[in-house]
């Protein structure tokens, strides 16, 4: 029987499971990526790979994972059994793009003698390379075979122990394979808690009462989530936003969303928006139903547990072949990192019609991606760095925008200088706040960051960043966020401006400045 207390109590057993997987695999991982970081994240599904639980990692994963758990049991339903591990990272079956690989692993208990099925656990880490034309497989590619090695739904584990061959192929495809070893074991180790986490759950309360709470937490996201959306007027509400370009031409590119809302429920259409492009900022689908996701949790609030029951009262229309829902295998290494983020901008923009005292106004709407690869002369071996770095939060409604922050489709730390000078060869010659970038208004936007990195050696750099042309909007007569910009200093001094999207090669004494845009301002100046 469930109650109030019973499903609190269940509601924080599945998430305690979820946070303790990704603190088995933080600790236990090579990469400052995912130790440092923390680009990782981990879930639970019901039998039915149906979401239960979440711990609170990073967005544009979690509303992407359970379409890569659907695409392991499509593949694999029938010869599953206990100890067996999925690995993927097809973008075109439930994938974000290469460098983030899934794990998927079935969770048994045996009763009576035979093994019962009770529900999935699944990790998901971006890998800091995975091969493809750059280091760091973020590169401005035109289709998906440029940017690594692809995964398809594969058989990482068999009864519990792992296929070395499948770990031997990914890791000869990355130019850093012994730190790949080690994530891949890390997040094998994973969810090897996740599975006895799982088990312990089911039986200390057995499977029946381990299933009902399952379908209650998601019947109760799905009520209270109703309820959200059923405060909010009837109407439907419209916005346009621009990515500055997709790295290989100059034309800017619109994102167009509608949002109608009638009674309880919600018609998400992106209907309008650019289609999908010769770069490699397209957008898988799973991505795209991930920002609308993190929409729908915003508006509802944190009292709502993050289950896929959500998504129940929303209805996703994403044009197929547009920049949202493009076709294969079209590139999109850019697409989960860079266009998720304008996604969110637009559905928040079209939002703050509707709500205009709960949706602030655009942050910083880019993740500045950098990454650098080469060959380490002093420990002799190859190295590929990756970095993501926060900007500007949008001011809020009620108080100003938070500075030097990763916000909406990213949840990552930063690399601390210490961690990054000891791995690699580089140097950090200035990290700072960027004042004065953060949009006026009554409440102020946050403000964007500056982080200078020398080169110690000769290096490729790919540079993939978004609002250098186009300011994150202010709202309400707020004003607008001040656009970031990519500067590299030969010799530490003669000024080179780059564009947004960029891949170039460094010598020692060389220093990329990443100065990210600060977000937007809230009500005018003069209230």
């Amino acid at each position: 029987m469930v109650d109030p207390i019973s499903l609190e109590v269940f509601k924080n057993l599945f998430i305690s499971t979820c946070e303790e997987m990704g603190v088995a695999l933080q600790r236990t991982a090579y990469s400052p990526n995912i130790k440092e970081r923390r680009d990782y994240s981990c879930a639970l599904f019901d039998p039915k790979g149906q979401m239960v639980a979440q711990a609170a990692h990073v967005p544009v994963h979690l509303g992407a994972m359970p379409a890569s758990v659907d695409a392991a049991i499509s593949v694999h339903s029938g010869t599953f059994g206990p100890g067996d591990v999925v690995i993927l990272n097809d973008p075109y079956l439930g994938g974000t793009h290469l460098p983030d690989i899934t794990l998927v692993a079935p969770v048994y208990i045996r009763s009576q003698g035979v093994p019962v099925l009770v529900g999935y656990v699944a990790n998901r880490g971006h890998h800091a390379d995975v091969g493809g034309m750059t280091p760091g497989s973020l590169p401005l590619s035109t289709e998906l075979y440029q940017e690594g090695t692809i995964i398809p739904p594969l058989k990482l584990a068999r009864r519990g122990r792992l296929n070395q061959e499948v770990v031997e192929l990914i890791c000869r495809n990355s130019r850093t394979p012994e730190e790949r070893k080690g994530d891949l074991v890390a997040q094998f180790a994973s969810i090897k808690v996740g599975d006895q986490r799982l088990r312990e759950i089911v039986e200390r309360y057995n499977a029946d009462t381990a299933f009902e709470h399952m379908d209650a937490l998601l019947d109760y996201s799905e009520r209270l989530t109703r309820a959200s959306i059923g405060r909010i007027p009837d109407g439907t509400y419209s916005f346009t936003d621009y990515m500055d370009d997709d790295g290989l031409t100059e034309q800017p590119v619109p994102i167009s969303v509608a949002i109608s809302v009638s009674g309880d429920e919600m018609v998400v259409d992106f209907e309008g928006t650019s289609p999908q492009r010769p770069g490699c900022i397209n957008t898988p689908l799973a991505v795209t139903v991930s920002a609308v996701l993190y929409l729908v949790q915003c508006i509802s609030g944190a009292s709502v547990p993050p289950t896929q029951g959500v998504l129940r009262p929303v209805t996703v229309k994403a044009p197929e072949a547009s920049l949202v829902n493009p076709k294969p295998q079209h590139g999109v290494a850019g697409g989960n990192v860079e266009t998720s983020q304008r996604i969110t901008d637009v559905l928040l923009g079209a939002m703050a019609q509707a709500l205009p005292m709960l949706i602030p106004a655009a942050s910083q709407g880019t993740m500045n991606n950098l990454l650098i690869g080469g060959h380490d002369a002093v420990r002799e071996k190859p190295f590929v760095y990756y970095e993501t770095i926060a900007g500007g939060m949008g001011a809020r409604p009620t108080k100003d925008g938070v500075s030097a922050i990763h916000t909406h489709m990213t949840n990552t730390m930063n690399t601390p200088i210490e961690a990054m000078e000891f791995v690699y060869p580089l140097r950090l010659r200035q990290y700072t706040v960027r004042r004065g970038t953060g949009g006026d208004g009554k409440f102020k936007g946050g403000d964007g960051l500056t982080r200078d990195v020398e080169f110690l050696t000769p290096a490729r750099v790919t540079v993939l960043s978004e609002r250098r042309k186009r300011p994150p909007y202010g709202l309400h007569g707020g004003h607008h966020g001040t656009p970031g910009e990519n500067v590299l200093l030969r010799g530490g001094y003669e000024e080179v401006k780059l564009s947004g999207k960029e891949v170039l090669d460094v010598e020692p004494g060389d220093v990329l400045s990443i100065r990210t845009p600060g977000g937007g301002g809230w009500g005018t100046p003069e209230e």
